[in-house]
């Protein structure tokens, strides 16, 4: 092994609905990332919450197949443990340090693991870590707290209601309705991939809808429904962040859903660069690291528009761990712009050390 070379372990599974999703965008990641560059280590973590050291040659089952594939235990369960550098990561079978871990690359979509509870882990481990830091991951996460940021710094969104159980037993479905009108979106406030939800054309759709957005959090966000084309931009660095060109999406489903990202190979069409005016190519690069720095992130994110006929431009969110799998839009847009994925990789660790490098000379006492 080249001494000279980083090691990055690469964190993927995790216990959200997210799970068979961040498995695709690992295995792509490990294919692609620069071998000559870094050395791997596979940090898988099951649905359970084990973390488990697994071996590149066979960390996966199924894995052709999005909805059978599934991480395949390996015999070395780990624990990240802070303490002193190079000895966080133990193996609890030997109760012995297994190295250490120069950089750490969370591909941990959805809940406990995008949400800045990994991030606080690592953090807190001293160990630089690619993606937003805590702060940026837990709002990034929460699309309530996102909106209302994004809002009152005059970022156009939808117009959204939110609810936990107990504030949406004071209202009714008809309230809701008159205020924002149908069809609307219901969503669960803390998830991705479009697990749990849902759009609603009438009353009855509409009650079904709460019941299956409440089934992953406990706090709802209904939304109005914007008639518009769907475009992303993909967003990379710290305090000077950078966006690529944008592309657009054109989703086969009455709206692009969890089938039709994963499940169906039908399930859209993508065009990138989409075809836009200089213009509002323009604006969207720009509102896209607006936002990005207006949510406190850091490293990378995908931000997801709407572009009415109107030209008028919502944010509709921001994922701080996008997608890395074949057919995702992130790398993908910035092959358009012109960093392939292996680059985009490498950039992203060098990210995430030059974060970790400033932070550290910050004082942490006061004497």
């Amino acid at each position: 092994m080249n001494s000279k070379k980083k090691r990055v372990g690469i964190i993927f599974g995790g216990k959200s609905a997210e799970h068979e999703i961040s498995l695709l965008s690992a295995r792509n990641v490990i294919e692609a990332i620069d071998k000559d560059k870094y050395d791997v280590v596979l940090i898988g973590i099951d649905k359970t919450g084990k973390w488990y050291l697994n071996e590149d040659s066979k960390f996966l089952l199924n894995e052709n197949d999005p909805s059978k594939i599934k991480l395949e235990h390996s015999e070395e369960e780990l624990a990240l443990i802070p303490g002193e550098y190079g000895k966080q990561m133990v193996s609890l079978n030997s109760d012995k340090s297994i190295g250490n871990i120069d950089v750490a690359f969370p591909i941990l979509h959805g809940t406990f693991g995008e949400d800045g509870t990994v991030q606080g882990l690592l953090k807190l481990s001293e160990i630089p870590f690619v993606g937003a830091d805590v702060l940026g991951s837990a709002i990034g996460m929460d699309k309530d707290v996102m909106k209302r940021l994004l809002r009152d710094s005059g970022i156009n969104v939808p117009d959204f209601l939110v609810y936990n159980k107990y504030s949406y037993g004071k209202t009714t479905p008809e309230e809701i309705i008159n205020k924002l009108g149908l069809p609307l979106f219901l969503k669960p406030a803390n998830m991705g991939s479009s697990v749990g939800i849902s759009k609603a054309h009438d009353l009855e759709e509409f009650k079904i809808a709460v019941d299956e957005a409440f089934k992953f959090d406990n706090k709802i966000i209904i939304e109005e429904s914007i008639s518009g084309r769907e475009i992303e931009c993909s967003v990379l660095g710290n305090e000077e962040p950078i966006a690529s060109l944008p592309g657009e999406i054109h989703p086969t489903h009455e709206f692009y859903d969890y089938e039709a990202k994963y499940m169906d190979e039908n399930g859209a069409t993508f065009e990138i660069p989409a075809k836009l005016s200089k213009e509002i190519t323009e604006k969207i690069r720009f509102m896209a690291c607006e936002s990005f720095k207006i949510l406190c992130c850091e490293g990378m994110a995908r931000v997801d528009f709407f572009l009415t006929e109107k030209e008028e431009i919502y944010v509709n969110e921001i994922n701080t761990i996008p997608g890395f799998t074949k057919i995702s839009m992130y790398p993908k847009m910035w092959e358009a712009t012109g960093i392939p994925y292996s680059e985009l990789i490498s950039r992203l660790i060098e990210l995430a050390v030059e974060r970790f490098e400033r932070d550290k000379k910050l004082k942490t006492s006061f004497f």
